[in-house]
């Protein structure tokens, strides 16, 4: 009984120690309006918008602070286009969510290289987690184009390099690596 006792107060200072380390990695935002977002390919700074999409950068903060981003994959590559994240835990299955949110996409902000928008089915207002970044300037996508539009809530400040480098990378037929391009974790101070 004592050994596995002292086991599982192992096992759970590793966890904690673990958890304080990755926490720790996470470079503190220069503003309250900025997330640190870490990958497998480097460190993406991203300002983001409370002024112009609250309702989003709420939702998106939500899964911030949640950890809901940490050890996801961006499961979408498609060069000159975007790349999408935000849903998917490592083993590729699609996680929970919390209920969709309302689209703002008439908010005056573009789809321009390096901003990031929601992603949503057909349905406007089916966004929840899932984000994408504009590897090009997508007027396609903005409000009233073909459609409602996708709302831009953020732009990444430093770090589209690292975008670039998972845009280039391998993917199937259905756009998705073929190697994983991890979010190992996304944070703010």
């Amino acid at each position: 009984m004592r050994l596995s006792t002292t086991f599982i107060a192992i096992a759970l200072l590793a966890t904690v120690a673990s958890s304080a380390a990755a926490q720790s990695s996470c470079p503190a935002p220069a503003t309250a309006n900025e997330v640190t977002m870490i990958t497998n390919y480097g460190e993406i700074s991203i300002e983001l918008f409370p002024d112009k999409a609250p309702i989003t950068v709420e939702n998106f903060l939500s899964y911030v602070d949640f950890g809901f981003y940490d050890a996801t994959l961006v499961h979408r590559v498609v060069p000159g286009f975007v790349i999408q994240g935000g849903g998917y835990d490592l083993s590729g299955q699609q996680k929970q969510t919390l209920e969709s949110i309302t689209n703002e996409a008439d908010n005056g902000l573009l789809n321009e290289r390096g901003t990031l928008s929601m992603a949503r089915t057909s349905d406007v207002n089916s966004a929840t987690s899932q984000f994408f970044i504009n590897l090009e300037d997508n007027e396609v996508l903005d409000h009233g184009v073909r459609d409602f539009g996708y709302a831009v809530f953020a732009k990444v400040t430093e770090g589209m390099d690292v975008v670039d480098q998972i845009a280039k990378v391998s993917t199937n037929e259905r756009d998705v690596p073929t190697d994983p391009v991890i979010i190992e974790r996304v944070c703010r101070k």
